[in-house]
């Protein structure tokens, strides 16, 4: 799980777009504040849809995968 908290700390200002289409729930601010912290976004995914920590670990994780090939330099 390692590589995917890289990826998307790394990456996060390619993938912020996707993320905010993903979880559209999730505010521009709140965004902001996590900065690609992949544990900060499992709990604000968790939060506002009511998901299981792991619940929200896995969709973070399935998002990376669908995005791999699209992040520039991976």
């Amino acid at each position: 799980m390692q590589p995917n908290k890289d990826v998307l700390q790394g990456k996060w200002k390619e993938l912020r777009g996707q993320v905010k289409q993903t979880w559209g729930m999730l505010t521009d601010d709140q965004l902001d504040r996590i900065s690609g912290r992949y544990e900060e976004l499992a709990g604000l995914i968790q939060q506002r849809y009511g998901y299981t920590r792991e619940k929200a670990r896995q969709e973070i994780d399935a998002f990376l995968e669908r995005v791999r090939d699209r992040v520039p330099g991976r």
